[in-house]
C-alpha cells in the first residue's frame, strides 16, 4: 500500500487546513487509517484514527474538538480537517494504514509527511 499525503502549508493561528491522504496499491484489504505528527526535536505522536468497518474515530486529547478525521472508502482517501490551529500543532504530518483492527499503534504502512506550520 502506498500513501500520499497532501494539503499542508503555512497558516495563521486560528486558521484551518485540510489534509488528504490517497492510498494506492493493495487497497482491497480492510485498513484502519490514521494521522500522526512529528514536531522538531520530538518523537512522532498519534493524532487521529478512523476505523475501516464502522468509521469509529479516536483522537489525541489535544486535538479533540478541533480536528476531524474522515474517510471516503470509494476513493481510498482519508482526510484530516484541522480547525482552530495553534502554533503547537506545527509538525510534519504523516498518514498511516494498518490492517484492521490496527488500533492506534498497529499501523503497517506510512506515507511521506506533509509540513504544517502555524504562525502566531
Amino acid at each position: 500500500v502506498q500513501l500520499q499525503a497532501s494539503g499542508g502549508g503555512l497558516v495563521q493561528a486560528g486558521g484551518s487546513l485540510r489534509l488528504s491522504c490517497a492510498a494506492s496499491g493493495r487497497t482491497s484489504s480492510n485498513y484502519d487509517m490514521g494521522w500522526f505528527r512529528q514536531a522538531p526535536g520530538k518523537e512522532r505522536e498519534f493524532v487521529a484514527r478512523i476505523g475501516w468497518n464502522d468509521g469509529s474515530t479516536d483522537y489525541e486529547d489535544s486535538v479533540k474538538g478541533r480536528f476531524t478525521i474522515s474517510r471516503d472508502n470509494a476513493k481510498n482517501t482519508v482526510y484530516l480537517q484541522m480547525n482552530s490551529l495553534k502554533p503547537e500543532d506545527t509538525a510534519v504530518y504523516y498518514c498511516a494504514a494498518g490492517i484492521y483492527p490496527s488500533g492506534r499503534y498497529g499501523m503497517d504502512y506510512w506515507g511521506k509527511g506533509t509540513q504544517v506550520t502555524v504562525s502566531s
